[in-house]
């Protein structure tokens, strides 16, 4: 059997398309390079290239229902974390912040360090680095 394969997507559903594409731009620091409703109508998306060739997409559904803000402690997603290194991340603190996007600061554990923080919708993202 082939070793499990890598990620090579992530797709969130958003509430206001134009706002997270805003958002994430400035965070990703590029525009989406992907940007159209898809094929079959049913929905809106607008995709991201990251390192390591991940992808990262904003959905906007045409029979969305209405509902709350993201919650991790729902069933679903709890949160996704970006890769980097202990090093980075004291830079993505300062990138954060000088975005004005608000974060927990870096907390470390036995298993690696993390910079949590939340997009428009409460999803909640991280930054983290396994230990060295």
């Amino acid at each position: 059997m082939a070793q499990f394969p890598a990620i090579t997507h992530v797709a969130v559903t958003v509430s206001d398309l134009a706002a997270s594409i805003e958002w994430y731009t400035r965070l990703f620091g590029a525009p989406p390079v992907l940007d159209e409703d898809e094929e079959s109508g049913a929905f809106h998306h607008a995709v991201f290239a990251l390192g390591g060739g991940t992808m990262f997409g904003l959905h906007t559904h045409t029979d969305s229902a209405p509902g709350n803000a993201f919650d991790e402690r729902r069933v679903g997603l709890d949160h996704l974390a970006f890769a980097c290194t202990a090093e980075e991340l004291s830079l993505w603190v300062e990138r954060l912040d000088s975005l004005g996007i608000a974060h927990e600061g870096i907390k470390t554990a036995a298993y690696g360090s993390g910079l949590s923080f939340r997009d428009p919708d409460n999803i909640a993202l991280e930054f983290f680095a396994p230990p060295s």
